[in-house]
């Protein structure tokens, strides 16, 4: 049930955004994603509803949120990725624990494949989005906010290096805007982590010589700009906006691409799951999945197995610590 928190009268044109707002929402609802406000106006731009301006999407967030407040639409349906609380877990038993742990419980099914995958998004905003998918294929995702600090790029090489050493593949999916910097950062995140890779591979190696070091990094890391492609711009059509002009790398972009730019928001969510899916999949070996896999259920039947007879796994260590009655 939806509580009325503030009462207020919408005239016609309100009542259409509202209407229009819940059926995309009930729509992605039902295929398991929430949207930002953002999103949710791209939706609204994509169906050719609203007009791609600012002041439109303005417009719509002073509706929802006075509609909010007036019980026509779900809390719960739109949500703000960039704040959020965290405290610490509490359990009322040994057991609940355990339960809960056995509903987090993953072995590191990655470990046994040629190939090692993080996922990069350029967006804090869309992690959600992405977040499904990837924990569904165990793969870790990062969100980058812009250009990514020296210091996370760092650490990042220092992480993917191990993989390396231990004769993997890596391999980074990057997805960020089809603008002046979003197409940018492909470039910068896959240069910043090649130069760290080859010097510590180098350091590494002190027989080796700098031109072996660069051909072995190459042919063992890479950075795949899954999302946004121009490519997907004509086959999805997503909503444009002004090339922002004032970039630093505004002019090459314009040479090369035009005066138009496109937002990875406006893809949809479905989309954006299934382009991860389909690209990690490629480089999956199905048969070393399957077994670990496997294992995991195995492992997840004795955690189930300790939660649930709790009472006796405590009067069994109580026993043998010598604490039992």
């Amino acid at each position: 049930m939806r509580i009325v928190y503030r009462q207020k009268k919408f005239g016609p044109a309100s009542l259409a955004v509202i209407r229009q707002s819940n059926e995309i929402l009930e729509e992605y609802a039902a295929q398991g994603f929430d949207l930002t406000l953002r999103q949710l106006f791209y939706q609204h731009v994509s169906r050719g509803w609203m007009p791609n301006k600012q002041s439109e999407y303005k417009r719509l967030g002073d509706i929802v949120n006075d509609a909010r407040m007036a019980g026509h639409i779900d809390w719960d349906s739109i949500v703000d990725r960039t704040r959020t609380l965290r405290k610490l877990p509490h359990w009322a038993t040994p057991g609940l624990a355990i339960k809960s742990i056995a509903q987090q419980y993953a072995n590191e099914k990655w470990k046994t494949q040629p190939y090692r995958v993080e996922v990069w998004i350029e967006k804090d905003a869309l992690v959600g989005v992405i977040s499904g998918i990837c924990n569904t294929l165990d793969v870790p995702f990062f969100s980058c906010r812009g250009y990514t600090s020296q210091s996370e790029m760092w650490k990042a090489a220092q992480r993917l290096g191990v993989h390396i050493q231990r004769d993997q593949r890596v391999k980074i999916l990057h997805l960020g805007d089809h603008d002046p910097s979003g197409v940018d950062m492909s470039r910068d995140i896959e240069d910043r982590l090649t130069r760290f890779l080859i010097q510590d591979h180098y350091n590494a190696e002190s027989r080796i010589e700098a031109r072996e070091a660069v051909e072995y990094i190459g042919d063992r890391f890479s950075v795949d700009r899954i999302a946004l492609t121009m490519d997907q711009i004509e086959q999805y059509d997503p909503p444009p906006n002004p090339a922002k002009l004032t970039d630093s790398r505004g002019a090459g972009y314009v040479d090369l691409y035009g005066y138009e730019s496109w937002e990875l928001d406006a893809l949809d969510p479905t989309t954006l799951s299934d382009l991860i899916s389909d690209h990690v999949g490629a480089v999956m070996d199905m048969d070393a999945w399957d077994k670990a896999v496997a294992k995991e259920d195995r492992d997840l039947a004795l955690l189930d197995g300790a939660a649930d007879r709790w009472p006796e796994v405590e009067e069994f260590l109580l026993d043998a610590l010598g604490e039992g009655n």
